[in-house]
């Protein structure tokens, strides 16, 4: 487990560092709040110990700024004053706990163990899974009651499975849980803890217990009295994978016999003598193809065969016995892609390629009509009345979107708590909540849990999927990546396991064509091979590192490659990542994935203004010129909304910086919340806003615009904070501008003040 400590006393860091790390914790230390919050952005904790008396944000104001972020970790406060009020104001910031100083060594540990107990898998004081047993408040570990003796990072490798006994963990999640982030070694550490647990498990009988997800990670091994729900997610994602890799090899089965054909063809010439040096050029450059692609559809053998053929055609003299050897391997090859378990891995699974939306409505006749309007859009649908059925059918069948009646379930916590549930999920699922209920409140709790569509049941059913279409069409989601291999299997293979989670994948066979692709396509991310005719991988991506525009692109290298000196050839060039060939489907959707989410986050890093969680004016700028392009394209209007918190340096004064530093979170929200997917809503200045709204009118902004006042002015009352006084201008495309300087000229002229508390009295 990960503890980080926020705490600007050297000395008192180093001593609560101390006792932690006794108890086997992971911990990093910060000394400001500011700091406090870039590393929570970045890096996952178990727990947060937070000092109230801290340099640049203290720590009232952290706590409020990690729970209005949506961060759940719990946070025990740490104060050197004791009294009522200062306790209340920490809890009623979102903190979990209080401790004062000087506290003793034992409180603090079981307080730590008592906050680390709340989450949601496990509860007891002692974890257990089966026989085996670990004691927090001793860390004593049995298995059937015999002691097992692990070393510190053994031991908080276990305690990590059993309290979350359900996940599997990759070993770069691993890393980040169990290691500070300035001491985090390779993966290789990983496997070596994990070889050195097993072993001491396996000394007291415990065989097996953690087991392997190929290609994903680790995990316990599920137990007998586990309902196959609660535990198969490996296996689903294998499952998935198979589907798609089944419809790559019906697609190239003939292709295949075709290129082992050729094989046959250049062996007979060899064998008479006849064998031109473009035949076993040709031949070569097969039997290499052929290594790097049957694997992936399960033929390991003929990977390995067209791997020893490749050699021999590789050699500079073929002897007799190699030629004689080579017609067996040939065979041989043949015999494998006729295999019966070829065919049945080819016809067992028709995967469905059309996008899956989940409907989950406990008014079964409304569910239908969605269901049936959706199919005749191509749109496969599922149907849940209970949210255990929607649960179940979001394990098994991975939908792209989600309807939701946030009535469905006796409290609305339970439905709320399904969306921060896909929210989270990688990656995202959005949910479309459809409800007879349209509450100001309703609407907020599912903007704050992940929710980004809210349509009341009085909306017609056509208008419900046309949205929905909209959303599986929406590019928000999608990473780009861009694929160069020659061998058309593998591409169709890499899209085909790409595209169901979301990603635009663009494949290029031919690798003289790379620079106009991969300046029509702008992706994210590009995958190489290394072997190519013409330009190899390696020196593509030592163009793209060369070139100021693209040198920071994520690089990923598919080879058939794998031996040291091609492995350091690619790392060398300027590779982030090395996936061999044969392709294990889960492994390269895992690493995909995982680099894409940590694109995201750095993305998010560089782009979002930290304070308010809103576009920062520099991307603002890039975002506005984009949709003005496409309002002039599409012959659009386009509304600019000018937000100005006239007050705040007032408020500052009164009230302090922290609470100003609030309202300008809050405001951010309200804006993001209340205006729709496509506008654009960024910090301008200190305390100006800015909302582009593609397809606007003055009237519907300014009607959004109100919900927002009539909120705010709830919470000026609820916080007591006085007057907030603010001022509102508009700007409209084409009438009153062409571009955003002109726009924007316009709408701080017509700039009107608002007084919020004398509106509202």
């Amino acid at each position: 487990m990960k503890i980080l400590i926020v705490e600007d006393d050297e000395f008192i860091t180093e001593a609560l560092r101390l006792v932690l790390a006794q108890q086997h914790y992971a911990v990093e230390t910060a000394n400001d709040g500011e700091a406090a919050w870039e590393l929570v952005q970045v890096f996952a904790y178990d727990l947060i110990l937070l000092d109230v008396k801290l340099p640049k944000l203290d720590g009232i104001s952290l706590c409020r700024r990690l729970r209005s972020r949506g961060y759940q970790m719990p946070i025990l406060l740490i104060t050197g004053q004791d009294s009522s009020h200062d306790r209340v104001v920490g809890l009623d910031a979102g903190a979990d706990d209080y401790l004062v100083k000087p506290f003793d060594r034992e409180e603090l540990v079981a307080r730590v163990r008592a906050l680390l107990r709340r989450g949601d898998l496990t509860s007891a004081p002692v974890l257990e899974w089966g026989k085996l047993h670990l004691d927090p408040s001793s860390c004593e570990v049995t298995y059937d009651q015999q002691p097992i003796h692990l070393t510190p990072k053994e031991y908080a490798l276990l305690e990590l499975f059993l309290r979350n006994n359900r996940r599997v963990y990759s070993c770069n999640a691993i890393l980040e849980h169990l290691w500070s982030f300035d001491k985090i070694p390779g993966e290789e550490a990983v496997r070596t803890q994990i070889k050195g647990l097993r072993q001491k498990l396996k000394a007291v009988g415990a065989i097996d217990l953690i087991e392997t997800v190929y290609g994903i990670g680790y995990r316990l091994k599920p137990l007998e009295t586990i309902s196959v729900p609660s535990v198969e997610i490996g296996k689903q994602t294998q499952q998935q994978t198979l589907f798609a890799i089944a419809g790559v090899w019906r697609q190239f089965e003939e292709r295949v016999s075709q290129q082992v054909a050729l094989l046959e063809r250049a062996t007979v010439a060899l064998l008479q003598e006849q064998l031109s040096d473009e035949l076993r050029t040709t031949a070569e450059y097969e039997a290499h193809t052929l290594a790097g692609s049957l694997g992936t559809f399960g033929l390991g053998e003929g990977s390995r065969i067209a791997k020893k053929i490749e050699r021999i055609f590789q050699a500079q003299s073929i002897s007799t016995e190699a030629a004689a050897h080579l017609c067996q391997l040939v065979t041989a090859l043949r015999q494998e892609i006729q295999r019966p378990e070829a065919q049945v891995m080819a016809t067992e699974h028709q995967q469905e390629t059309s996008p899956l939306l989940l409907i989950v409505d406990c008014d079964r006749l409304q569910a239908e009509e969605l269901a049936s309007i959706a199919q005749q859009q191509g749109i496969r649908t599922r149907v849940s009345t209970n949210l255990i059925a929607a649960r179940e059918a979001i394990y098994r069948e991975n939908p792209q979107v989600v309807v939701l009646d946030i009535a469905i379930s006796p409290t609305t916590e339970e439905s709320l708590q399904l969306i921060t549930q896909l929210h989270k999920q990688t990656p995202s699922v959005p949910v479309l909540v459809y409800t007879a209920r349209d509450s100001l409140g309703d609407r907020l709790a599912v903007a704050k849990s992940g929710g980004r569509y809210f349509l009341h049941k009085s909306t017609p059913p056509a208008q419900v999927i046309a949205k929905l279409a909209q959303i599986l069409q929406s590019s928000d989601r999608i990473a780009k990546v861009m694929v160069v291999d020659d061998d058309p299997q593998i591409l169709a293979t890499v899209r085909s396991l790409l595209e169901p989670w979301g990603m635009k994948v663009t494949t290029l066979a031919n690798p003289r064509c790379f620079w106009e692709t991969l300046a029509a396509t702008l992706p994210d991310l590009l995958i190489l091979d290394v072997k190519m005719p013409h330009i190899n991988g390696i020196d593509l991506c030592q163009v793209v590192r060369n070139d100021p525009q693209w040198n920071g692109l994520p690089i990923v290298f598919l080879t058939a490659y794998n031996d040291t000196n091609a492995v350091n050839q690619v790392f060398g060039a300027g590779a982030d990542d090395f996936v061999s060939k044969p392709i294990v489907g889960p492994e390269l959707v895992t690493r995909i994935v995982n680099r894409w989410e940590r694109i995201k986050l750095l993305r998010n890093l560089a782009e979002i203004d930290p304070l308010t969680g809103v576009s920062n004016r520099q991307t603002a700028i890039q975002e506005f010129e984009t949709l003005l392009n496409q309002a002039k394209a599409d012959d659009q209007p386009l509304s600019l909304a000018i937000i100005r918190l006239d007050s705040l340096q007032q408020i500052n004064i009164h009230h302090g910086y922290a609470t100003g530093d609030a309202l300008l979170r809050r405001v951010g929200q309200l804006l993001q919340q209340f205006f729709h997917e496509q506008a654009i809503v960024c910090r301008w200045a200190g305390a100006e806003f800015m909302v582009g709204m593609h397809g606007t009118s003055r009237s519907d902004g300014k009607a959004r615009l109100s919900a927002v006042q009539e909120t705010l002015y709830q919470e000026v009352v609820a916080n007591g904070t006085g007057e907030l006084n603010f001022s509102i201008g508009f700007a409209h495309y084409p009438e009153d501008g062409t571009d955003l300087q002109s726009l924007y000229s316009t709408g701080t002229t017509a700039l009107v003040p608002i007084d919020i508390a004398a509106t509202y009295a």
